[in-house]
């Protein structure tokens, strides 16, 4: 929610909420946190009523609010961090006008007064008037929020604030007081003045008024030191600091001692004692004994700038700059040469063995130093240093580590691989690389704008490339002349399987044009068992030319049997299963290329199937995958170090330079680091990008929720009682393991009692569900059925698939095949065959999410259903895209089911507001939710008032 506030002439300060917004006050629409000072409020009961006109409204209405009085009010708005969230625009303005009267306390702008209330007189404070106070009044005026002019006139409301908050803001700067003057402790403590009298209260009022004619203003000017003579200034200089007052309207005046008015010296005396007080390093520099001006250091200068402005302008003193002066921040940038054509030092192959010669370059803002330059600021030891006639302020020590790092890095006949060591070895660039320049070959591998040498479509293509899939084709050949690894990340059906079957066609062609009518190497081409059948069918359609051999099943060849057939074919195609368990007569076979398909499969270095992928050797390596990221930036390590082995580094060294800083720390500068190094060996299209594909038709989705049963509600609560038993006492991988499991279990209530019990009981229950889900399922199948059209039914768990499968096929008549991942590949291609068939087929299709969520055409459904989430944006996007992909021409209605109340709902609306590492696609899993405390799970999962139907 968001809180308003409101300043009441006889109420004080009003704290109201919009009438849409909840009712629970301890956070904001944002999930964060309201301050502590606020929530001591907003947990009361909202008694206090204010008539409002809201925008769009044409009749005012009346609101419950929370009235506060002027001394609560003043120490709860200058409480409320400057920063803090939930807070609506009108309550800042109230904040940023009780810390404008703190500050005109603190300056001393404030006088006593008497004032006759409740047949006694109370001594308080109040604001001196004059021009300044009158400037200060007017600019909040203009600036006052609408809703707050409805109370009054913006003056009337503006005087009458500042007199009720003046007196509380003073008295807590002020402290309790031991005075025995009556007056002094009647101000002091808030008490009623016993020797008050009219004569008193008219002297202070006459008194008042003539200090509201405005002393002058202290402002201290920095000067900087001569520069008659360049080569004496440097950290030994003194720096003038100007002591002078200014007067309303007026440029600041110095204040020599001989010739100024004694009262205005006194005044600057005085001033200038409390400037040093609050400020107490310049009480130990220098004194011009002609003026009241100091001579400071360099040192003191740096100090001054970086704390004491901050620690002056509290005290309401101005501090003047150098008009030139500049805060400018150590930067690297690297110029990298090469040949027209890659060449290396031996007659090994290219890729990261190529020549380049790459120099570093130190930069101050926007100023490249010359060599002698960089020394010189490096001899000079101080963060205040003049360059070119301009005094700027950088830090020394990091201008230190960045010159002795261009002094030991750059090389004139280094490797690629060298260069790219530069980002991921012990030694990184110690501040950012802001900009890197190529010539050569190396410029169009860096510079994503410049493109490859076009490669003409091969003449055995049988499909018409799109403008993007061409540039795909491009730079594939482009990163195979080069030697080096390609990742292909492609949006889910932006056709990446031709694009690399069009570069096979290619190289067979510029083979048989060279008189190698058999051509080279075969490229080994790995994927997901179900997808195996989907390459086959592409080839022979887009590429009938291409011989391609299937390494799959019990009766799959082995030994010379399978030398021979492999040194026959073109393409050979297995899976990930088949490659760790015939490694070892894989690695035996020479292969021109690897190629990974739905490469997010290697994303765990670890896994036997990862490192048997990376243990056979090719000269050439391509990883396609929608999602080069789901969770974790390891995941991304995992598929480049399969293309470019070693490029990231080691899997320690990525997560201390990269994973840690910009997953934890959201640390831009390391993440600026890790585009650039994966920039050149990524490409990556978004379908929704107009420039890459402008006739996919649109892509509809939407959240529907269901309520609960009677007894899926007490199931559910059952869970999360056991599971907060379970809970108490436990910690670390016991309390875990027992909140995944209820997550599960609670998800599978949420989907069917039965899918929760396992008790094989019907679906139904006398002719009703049992499961509101279901009823809304079933609702959504016979609207699709109804239009003629199909449906695909995606879920994470394989046991709701096998129970609801048959109710469906009961229900609408109709074959309803499941796709899990014990279906055998043959009977799966047969599944994806019929329903993709034209006007015949089934209409509904029910799949698994892990088993049917990639590399399937399925774009003869255009409703997608997810009936349970798996809360991890980028595995439900890849199941969608079964369906919204080239081929489809009908718009694409995607609908997520979740029930009301439950940690479903909950979870989706974090997830529609969440983004994580922007560009990376990085989703999300459920292992945060472990980490809540107890208190946050049971408010996390605890079912709602209206998640049961009628």
């Amino acid at each position: 929610m968001f809180l308003h506030g409101l300043w009441s002439p006889g109420s004080g300060l009003v704290l109201w909420r919009e009438p849409d917004e909840p009712t629970a006050s301890a956070e904001s629409a944002d999930g964060a946190e309201l301050p502590s000072a606020l929530r001591r409020w907003t947990d009361r009961p909202f008694r206090h009523r204010v008539e409002l006109t809201l925008p769009g409204d044409t009749e005012p209405r009346t609101l419950p609010a929370v009235a506060i009085a002027p001394p609560d009010a003043a120490e709860l708005l200058l409480d409320i961090p400057r920063r803090a969230q939930g807070i609506a625009g009108d309550l800042r303005f109230l904040v940023h006008v009780a810390r404008g009267i703190e500050r005109w306390a603190q300056a001393g702008r404030v006088a006593p007064e008497l004032v006759r209330a409740e047949k006694q007189w109370w001594a308080r404070w109040r604001l001196l008037g004059g021009e300044k106070n009158r400037a200060w009044l007017a600019e909040l005026a203009a600036a006052m929020p609408p809703v707050q002019r409805q109370l009054g006139r913006p003056v009337a409301l503006l005087d009458d604030m500042c007199a009720e908050l003046t007196d509380p803001i003073v008295r807590g700067l002020h402290g309790s007081s031991t005075s025995l003057h009556p007056l002094v402790a009647a101000l002091a403590e808030g008490n009623p003045h016993p020797r008050g009298s009219q004569r008193m209260a008219d002297a202070l009022d006459e008194w008042r008024a003539s200090l509201a004619g405005f002393e002058p203003d202290l402002v201290l000017r920095l000067v900087e030191p001569d520069d008659s003579d360049d080569a004496d200034v440097g950290a030994d200089a003194l720096w003038r600091l100007e002591v002078c007052l200014q007067t309303e309207g007026q440029s600041p005046v110095p204040l020599p001692v001989e010739s100024t008015d004694a009262h205005l010296l006194q005044i600057g005396v005085r001033k200038l004692g409390a400037a040093l007080n609050a400020y107490p390093r310049l009480q130990e520099v220098p004194r011009d004994p002609d003026t009241l001006d100091l001579l400071l250091p360099t040192p003191v200068v740096i100090d001054l700038v970086e704390h004491g402005a901050r620690a002056l302008h509290a005290a309401g003193v101005s501090l003047l700059l150098p008009r030139a002066w500049a805060t400018v921040d150590a930067s690297l940038r690297l110029t990298v040469n090469s040949s027209v054509a890659p060449v290396t030092a031996d007659e090994s192959s290219v890729g990261m063995n190529a020549i380049v010669s790459y120099e570093w370059q130190l930069a101050v803002g926007d100023m490249l130093l010359t060599h002698s330059e960089m020394e010189e600021l490096v001899a000079a030891n101080s963060d205040l240093v003049k360059l070119r006639g301009k005094w700027v302020r950088a830090d020394n020590e990091a201008l230190a580590r960045a010159a002795k790092y261009v002094n030991a890095h750059s090389e004139q006949d280094g490797s690629l691989g060298s260069l790219f060591a530069q980002f991921t070895g012990d030694d990184p660039p110690p501040v950012e690389v802001t900009d890197i320049t190529a010539s050569g070959w190396v410029e169009t591998l860096l510079d994503g704008q410049i493109h490859p040498d076009p490669v003409a479509v091969p003449k055995d293509l049988r499909t018409e490339l799109r403008p993007y899939q061409q540039r795909g084709l491009d730079w594939l050949a482009f990163m195979t002349r080069l030697g080096l690894g390609a990742v292909l990340a492609d949006d889910m059906g932006l056709g990446k399987t031709v694009q690399v079957l069009a570069l096979l066609a290619h190289e067979r062609e510029v083979a048989q044009a060279d008189g190698s009518p058999g051509g080279s190497a075969p490229t080994l081409l790995v994927c997901p068992m179900s997808v195996v059948g989907n390459w086959h069918r592409e080839a022979e359609r887009f590429v009938p030319g291409l011989r391609v051999y299937v390494h799959h099943g019990p009766q799959r060849l082995r030994g010379d049997a399978l030398a021979a057939a492999v040194a026959d074919h073109d393409l050979v195609i297995t899976t990930y299963a088949i490659v760790a368990r015939d490694i070892a007569q894989l690695v035996e076979l020479s292969w021109r290329r690897i190629v990974l398909d739905e490469a997010q499969h290697v994303k765990n270095a670890s896994t036997g199937q990862s490192r048997a992928t990376r243990a056979i050797p090719s000269a050439h390596r391509i990883a396609l995958t929608g999602t080069p990221v789901e969770n974790r930036l390891e995941e991304l390590r995992s598929i480049l170090d399969f293309a470019n082995p070693k490029l990231l580094g080691s899997a320690a060294g990525f997560r201390a330079k990269f994973a840690v800083p910009i997953e934890r720390d959201h640390d831009s500068a390391a993440a600026a680091r890790l585009r650039a190094l994966t920039a050149p060996f990524v490409l990556r299209r978004v379908k929704t990008d107009p420039d890459v594909i402008s006739d996919l038709p649109e892509k509809f989705e939407q959240t529907v929720r269901a309520n609960l049963t009677a007894e899926q509600a007490a199931l559910y609560r059952a869970v999360v009682d056991d599971m907060m038993r379970k809970i108490r006492d436990k910690e670390g991988m016991a309390r875990k393991g027992a909140v995944l499991a209820a997550l599960t279990r609670l998800k599978q209530v949420c989907n069917h009692p039965a899918h929760y019990l396992g008790d094989g009981s019907p679906v139904l229950r006398r002719g009703r569900h049992r499961s509101g889900k279901l009823g809304l399922i079933e609702d959504i199948v016979e609207s699709v059925l109804a239009d003629g059209e199909k449906v695909l039914l995606f879920t994470q768990f394989r046991e709701f698939g096998t129970l609801i499968a048959p109710y469906l096929e009961q229900r609408f008549a109709t074959e309803v095949p499941f796709l899990h991942g014990g279906v055998p590949k043959r009977k799966r291609d047969d599944m994806v065959t019929r329903f993709q068939q034209e006007g015949a087929g089934p209409p509904i299709m029910l799949l698994s999410l892990k088993a049917g969520g990639t590399g399937l055409n399925l774009t003869a459904a255009n409703h997608v259903v997810h009936l349970d989430r798996w809360w991890n944006p980028a595995v439900e996007n890849q199941a969608t895209d079964r369906a919204f992909r080239i081929g489809q021409r009908r718009d694409v209605q995607v609908r997520k089911l979740v029930c009301v109340g439950t940690v479903e709902e909950r979870i989706d609306e974090m997830l529609a507001g969440k983004q994580e590492l922007a560009d990376l696609a990085v989703g999300v899993g459920e292992n945060w939710i472990t980490e809540l405390s107890t208190d946050q799970l049971h408010s996390l999962l605890t079912l709602g008032d209206d998640a049961v139907g009628d």
